[in-house]
């Protein structure tokens, strides 16, 4: 899946309090995993799953290999909003 790294930070930003850690546990893998997929840099405390950013307007283009964190953030977002 291709979306813009501008895009991808709006859905982190629209994410309610604590679903970091909701993602990281349903998924079972760590916090820090969850926040470099939505573009923390933290590699020593966590990996980047299947991410490829290219340089570009927007932020770049990135690849998602895995969209399972985006899948959920997503639900999480609908979930809180009605």
């Amino acid at each position: 899946m291709y979306i813009t790294f501008d895009e991808l930070r709006e859905i982190k930003h629209k994410l309610p309090t604590g679903s970091v850690k909701v993602i990281a546990d349903k998924l079972n893998m760590d916090e820090q995993t969850v926040r470099n997929y939505f573009g923390a840099a933290k590699y020593d405390d966590g990996d980047i799953p299947g991410i490829h950013i290219q340089p570009g307007p927007n932020g770049g283009v990135v690849h998602l290999e895995d969209t399972s964190i985006l899948e959920l953030a997503k639900e999480l977002i609908e979930s809180s909003q009605g």
